[in-house]
């Protein structure tokens, strides 16, 4: 008597037709694996094997490790990796003028990562000529000034912001910003508008959000200062919205004592988006969304897109 269904031997899981026979993974599958904190000496870690790990780790990790993929491509890219063109400019067929043409790098961060601890990541970006410009918002500039003048303070999510209110205290997030520090803030740049005015009036000089922030820079004078960085360096900051926080009500207040100030964005968006079309190559690392995102991919647009991104894969040509 035959056995029936329901007493045959069951078939292979590789041969189910419920699961169905897998197939060979396509050649140079990477399989997940995490970093091997084991690997170096005891009490150290090796940053660099770290970073070079989270390609391998899976979920976001995998999509910072596609990030720093680009940037490497970015920072190692020089006109000297292409061929001579038979229409390149003269001064640019010696070796060394070649090498020394680099990516043009445009950093894009909102103004949260000024009020956090990352501002001292971005500072040292700025400081060792490590992108070619920045794009920023109102309180990213003032956030990064401020701190010269008086330090933020850390707090929790969860404060009572009624109390904090009644305390003169302002939060971000887990951040406490006193009262004291935009007081501070005004004392300092009010006198600089002055001057800013000063001489729009005796030389003709229009302002743009890009100079004005370089004056600050100037003025600041400290070197934990992402724009004093950015002066020295001649790497300009473009803010479109730099009225939009504690300096646009610094603007605001300064214009019923000396009316006539003007700060013209046509300037900066002529001088961004020229920065990104004169670029030989062109690499976006933006931070945050909106406005920051926006300007940068809109300038790179100009130049039919960026050749390499940190945002997704798109990889260098």
């Amino acid at each position: 008597m035959e056995a029936t269904s329901s007493s045959a031997a069951a078939p292979p899981v590789a041969t189910s037709y419920v699961l169905g026979e897998s197939e060979e993974m396509p050649e140079g599958s990477v399989p997940v694996r995490g970093h091997d904190f084991g690997a170096a000496p005891a009490g150290t870690v090796d940053l660099n094997a770290l970073l070079e790990s989270f390609g391998r780790t899976g979920f976001q990790a995998t999509n910072f490790g596609l990030a720093v993929d680009e940037l490497r491509k970015m920072l190692a890219w020089r006109l000297s990796d292409e061929p001579v063109k038979e229409d390149e400019e003269e001064h640019l067929r010696a070796p060394e003028a070649r090498a020394a043409v680099r990516t043009t790098i445009f950093l894009g961060v909102t103004s949260n990562m000024m009020s956090a601890g990352t501002r001292e990541t971005i500072k040292w970006l700025v400081q060792h000529k490590h992108v070619s410009c920045l794009v920023t918002t109102g309180g990213g500039i003032e956030e990064d000034l401020m701190k010269c003048l008086a330090p933020h303070y850390m707090g929790d999510f969860a404060l009572n912001g009624r109390e904090l209110r009644r305390k003169g205290i302002n939060r971000i997030g887990n951040l406490l910003v006193p009262n004291r520090n935009y007081c501070l803030f005004e004392d300092w740049l009010t006198p600089i508008l002055d001057t800013m005015l000063d001489e729009q009036l005796e030389s003709k000089k229009i302002w743009s959000p890009s100079t004005m922030i370089a004056r600050l820079g100037e003025a600041i004078d400290h070197e934990d200062s992402i724009c004093y960085w950015a002066a020295k360096n001649k790497i300009p900051i473009f803010c479109p919205a730099i009225t939009d926080g504690s300096i646009g009500d610094m603007v605001f207040f300064h214009s019923f004592k000396r009316p006539g100030l003007i700060l013209d964005i046509a300037q900066d968006i002529r001088a961004l988006n020229e920065r990104a079309m004169k670029a030989r190559k062109s690499g976006m690392l933006i931070c945050g969304g909106g406005l920051v995102k926006h300007h940068i991919c809109n300038a790179n647009l100009m130049r039919n897109g960026a050749n390499c991104a940190s945002s997704r894969p798109l990889g260098c040509e």
